[in-house]
């Protein structure tokens, strides 16, 4: 099984030089946990929704206690706090050494990409788990 048959290939993708206003908009509408940060079309970055609760201020929207400062950690751009060190893959690459990379690097997703760097999707440990769970169920030898 390769990471092309089990990967989610609708990813959401951001400029490295966008807001964390506007990716914390995106957070809150989309279903995704990582954006994958793209510039000239080839991935440069990932920031995910812990990034996000890093780096902003606990007290944005909390009417009774924000404060001009923490509003502002919202201006923030995404380049200065996306991940750059990169562990990517390739689509023809098996389940197994997906796994291994992720587990090896200590992340939760690896994007797919192209060999000239543009993004194809993003596998996650939750991919990765749905894999194996359909791989235990099927019967022996198949």
């Amino acid at each position: 099984m390769t990471v092309k048959e089990i990967m989610t290939p609708r990813v959401q993708k951001v400029g490295q030089d966008e807001s964390l206003r506007s990716v914390r908009h995106v957070f809150e509408k989309q279903p995704f946990h990582h954006l994958l940060v793209v510039h000239q079309g080839r991935l440069v970055g990932v920031i995910s929704d812990r990034d996000l609760l890093k780096h902003i201020s606990p007290f944005v929207g909390q009417n009774m206690m924000e404060r001009p400062q923490d509003r502002r950690t919202l201006n923030l751009r995404v380049h200065q706090i996306m991940s750059r060190r990169l562990h990517t893959v390739g689509p023809e690459v098996s389940v197994q050494v997906a796994a291994d990379r992720m587990i090896a690097a200590g992340v939760s997703c690896l994007p797919v990409i192209s060999p000239d760097g543009k993004p194809l999707g993003i596998v996650t440990w939750k991919d990765l788990l749905a894999a194996y769970v359909a791989l235990a169920a099927l019967p022996a030898g198949s």
